[in-house]
């Protein structure tokens, strides 16, 4: 399979890149986040808080199992915190090209600093929150990823140029 899959933490453009990626390359475009919601007809922000974490990452490698049925290829974005377990980074693996859109914390605080849908920023400092969430997943994402892309200080046509030379090798 040659689906094309955005890894990173929330903010880092996942979304708004694989949604202009997916016209750009005349691909369908996914968010595993959506595709979950869509599913249990709540918001991440519900399922965390009456489900808890645990049950919301058994969706998320639910849902990456689902994509394998789809019969051509996508542009996937997948929630930040999705390639922490192993299967996941094992099916991602076998999905396709794993593109991991790395950003500085900085960068995403001033991206986030206003989002309240966010469950994981919420409370005291979040800018030490995404530092060290950043720490922590980081491997994870450089492990899953076959392409690391540095998305701080570049547009989004910079970046979609990265990836589709990156992809196209």
């Amino acid at each position: 399979m040659s689906n094309v899959i955005l890894v990173g933490y929330m903010g880092c453009g996942k979304s708004t890149v694989g949604k202009r990626l997916s016209y750009r390359m005349k691909m369908p475009y996914t968010d595993t986040d959506k595709e979950i919601e869509k599913k249990q007809g709540t918001t991440i922000s519900l399922i965390f808080k009456e489900q808890g974490e645990t049950a919301f990452r058994d969706m998320e490698t639910e849902c990456l199992k689902r994509l394998f049925e789809y019969k051509q290829d996508y542009v996937i974005a997948v929630g930040g915190g999705l390639p922490m377990r192993e299967e996941n980074r094992s099916l991602m693996r076998k999905l396709g090209t794993t593109v991991y859109l790395r950003a500085k914390p900085e960068t995403i605080y001033e991206r986030l600093k206003d989002d309240t849908t966010r469950p994981l920023l919420q409370g005291e400092n979040p800018q030490e929150k995404i530092r060290s969430m950043i720490n922590q997943r980081s491997p994870f994402y450089e492990e899953a990823a076959d392409v690391v892309i540095d998305v701080d200080g570049k547009s989004f046509d910079e970046i979609m140029d990265e990836i589709e030379e990156a992809v196209s090798k």
